[in-house]
């Protein structure tokens, strides 16, 4: 990926209510500080918990859409591929589908509201180390879960050669 941001959209609009927001990375020559949130930035809205989750290169988690919680998913280390799919029934973005590369090499915060259906592909060569901090506590009630090849969204994992 040679350090190049990349930000690839299926369809013209971005899925309505998603933000993509460009992160500080601040390096000297001990290492690094990587920025994610702070309470005063205009993407905050609570607190629930932050947690950290891994992928290996090839694999998928997903799909899974949240009731309530807004996700707030960065990358530490690693690449992942973030799709969206926006299936509410009065959204002006209904049917369309969002890729978006971020890790190392495009760190950013992707800020996702309730009722998107989300999944991530390890991506590259090395396991990607995920971080999320939701506006709840995790809820195992207020999360639907379906398998990454479902028919019912209109996604295909598979590796693109375009």
């Amino acid at each position: 990926m040679d350090g190049i941001l990349i930000i690839l959209k299926i369809g013209e609009n971005m899925i309505d209510g998603v933000e993509i927001i460009p992160l500080k990375k601040i390096c000297d020559e001990r290492g690094s500080i990587m920025k994610m949130m702070r309470n005063d930035d205009s993407y905050f809205e609570k607190f629930g918990e932050i947690y950290f989750s891994t992928i290996y290169p090839g694999a998928i988690k997903g799909w899974h859409i949240h009731k309530k919680m807004t996700l707030h998913y960065t990358i530490l280390s690693g690449m992942i591929k973030l799709v969206l799919y926006d299936d509410r029934k009065d959204s002006k973005t209904k049917g369309e589908i969002m890729e978006i590369f971020l890790g190392e090499d495009n760190y950013c915060l992707i800020k996702i509201p309730p009722m998107i259906w989300n999944g991530f592909k390890g991506i590259g060569t090395k396991k990607a180390i995920v971080a999320n901090c939701s506006s709840i506590p995790h809820d195992p009630n207020e999360i639907e879960r379906k398998d990454p090849f479902t028919k019912a969204i209109p996604y295909d994992w598979s590796l693109k050669n375009q």
